[in-house]
């Protein structure tokens, strides 16, 4: 579990699946090496199927990314040593919110090597975490107020009237496209803080893929090793907005990504949807065979005797977040 970067608190980022070396994009990892569930058993068994690393990344939005990080991230391991070859970068962010954004940052897509597809959840409403921090105010006192901001982005996202479709487009793309007739390329997702709505998305993907919602939660948990960097400035800028004036204790909850908002967000999408892929089916009218092309394209076999090397070891990177 080696590591280039730190947190303010010395933990180091776990890498993989933290990527340290695009700058200018924090909170970046890759989605990759997560056991996939094969036996409910009491004796765990070995290992068979993780999910494919290299092809599904997350991260906080990328717009500081600089020169060398644009040709880093979009281009190939093949043609450049650390590169990730990101064809396709999904943006989940509405219209306010890159209104918002500094003209003069440099822009992930410098270089005119990816394709930026935008697939916003809400597409004129703000969801950057202060205006968050307006439109719910229980999302910052605790699990059940997340609960219900991610139910909201659940039926934002498979809304009739969302014509970007954007959990349905990045499914696709994962799946190879409508009738699997391209090749699968790396994508990178992201929202604002790439802990939301971003969170959402990875967690659907992962769980359609059989992951377990420990290891899953876990994987929205890191987030506050991602965004360590940033905390206090985030959590300084919404104490200064009126639904948090002076009140760091509900803004310190507000920038978190503890395992229980997923594990209760898994919980309800169950009991409100029936299961996750009945969500995705029926609601984000995703066809069964677009969901069973997506975890073809997206489980691969461990090599026997290799598990170790191949398995993301998420419970010793638990331990790291729990250190916070």
């Amino acid at each position: 579990m080696g590591s280039t970067t730190t947190t303010p608190c010395g933990i180091p980022l776990p890498t993989p699946p933290f990527i340290t070396t695009i700058p200018g994009i924090a909170n970046l990892r890759d989605v990759g090496g997560y056991p996939i569930s094969s036996s409910s058993g009491p004796s765990p068994s070995p290992v068979k199927k993780i999910v494919r690393k290299g092809i599904l990344y997350r991260a906080a939005e990328p717009s500081s990314v600089s020169p060398q990080g644009a040709t880093l991230l979009t281009t190939s391991a093949a043609t450049s040593e650390g590169g990730l070859g990101v064809t396709h970068i999904y943006d989940l962010r509405s219209l306010i919110e890159l209104a918002k954004k500094d003209p003069s940052s440099a822009e992930w897509d410098a270089n005119g090597l990816a394709t930026r597809v935008f697939v916003p959840v809400f597409l004129d409403k703000d969801y950057s975490p202060e205006a968050m921090a307006l439109r719910f105010q229980s999302y910052s006192q605790g699990t059940e107020g997340f609960v219900r901001a991610y139910e909201t982005i659940l039926e934002s996202a498979a809304h009739e009237g969302n014509e970007f479709a954007p959990f349905k487009t990045i499914i696709g793309h994962l799946a190879g496209g409508e009738q699997g007739e391209v090749e699968v390329t790396p994508c990178m997702v992201h929202c604002t803080a790439g802990k939301d709505r971003t969170g959402i998305i990875v967690a659907i993907v992962l769980s359609l893929l059989g992951v377990e919602d420990e290891a899953i939660a876990h994987d929205y948990s890191l987030t506050d090793l991602g965004l360590a960097q940033r905390k206090e400035a985030i959590v300084r800028h919404l104490m200064e907005t009126p639904a948090l004036f002076g009140d760091r204790a509900r803004a310190e909850t507000m920038v978190s990504s503890r395992k229980g908002n997923m594990l209760a967000t898994l919980q309800m999408m169950r009991q409100k949807y029936g299961s996750v892929e009945k969500y995705v089916v029926e609601h984000c009218k995703v066809s069964p065979d677009t969901v069973e092309r997506l975890r073809k394209n997206l489980t691969v076999e461990v090599t026997p005797g290799a598990e170790e090397a191949e398995v993301l070891d998420w419970r010793a990177h638990a331990e790291l977040v729990a250190r916070l």
